[in-house]
């Protein structure tokens, strides 16, 4: 029997918005976003956060081309999180889908102005609401670093709850480190902050 959450044929929403009093938007990348995705990247802490470097605003054009290029592949969905003047404070998206399973992996990362501000935790929420109610997933996944207590607390704030652990799961300068894996379903109870 088919999951009555299933809409076949239905169109995929292109953007979502955080809850009304966040001010926060999440929209599809465009190519005028190139200058703030590489500079993003410029950023210590975002190494090892793309696969291709991204440091020239041809790769950072590249990288929003790719993101696109998974819309319309139907694998991932990668928004840009801005503010009321549209100003890019970050990424979050919603990756791997596994359409069968009716599962996705949801990343995130945010600029160095926008840390330590509720940003990403908001961000979550949003694209949670969004991938739940419009492009029909029932579980979410997401994994950080254990040594990323930052992260470990955006994954919670956004309703993320914790399932264990994978030992020595990536690598970093040679060095192995732990992943605390989190996960919400479209029937937990949305998080206060949402």
């Amino acid at each position: 029997m088919q999951d009555p959450r299933r809409r076949s044929g239905r169109t995929r929403v292109v953007r979502a918005r955080a809850d009304a009093s966040s001010g926060l938007v999440l929209r599809r990348w465009k190519t005028e976003d190139a200058w703030a995705v590489m500079t993003a990247f410029a950023d210590p802490l975002m190494r090892g956060q793309s696969i291709e470097p991204v440091e020239s605003v041809q790769a950072a054009e590249q990288w929003i081309v790719a993101r696109d290029d998974q819309w319309a592949a139907d694998s991932a969905y990668s928004f840009a999180v801005v503010d009321g003047a549209g100003l890019v404070l970050g990424q979050v998206s919603v990756g791997s889908v596994d359409r069968r399973h009716a599962v996705g992996w949801v990343s995130y990362w945010t600029t160095a102005t926008a840390r330590g501000r509720g940003v990403a935790s908001r961000a979550c929420c949003a694209v949670a609401r969004w991938a739940f109610d419009e492009a029909d997933l029932f579980r979410l996944e997401l994994g950080h670093r254990v040594n990323n207590p930052a992260s470990c607390g955006v994954a919670r704030a956004a309703g993320f709850a914790v399932e264990g652990r994978q030992r020595q799961k990536l690598e970093y300068d040679g060095v192995r480190f732990d992943v605390e894996l989190h996960a919400r379903l479209a029937t937990d109870t949305e998080p206060a902050s949402s």
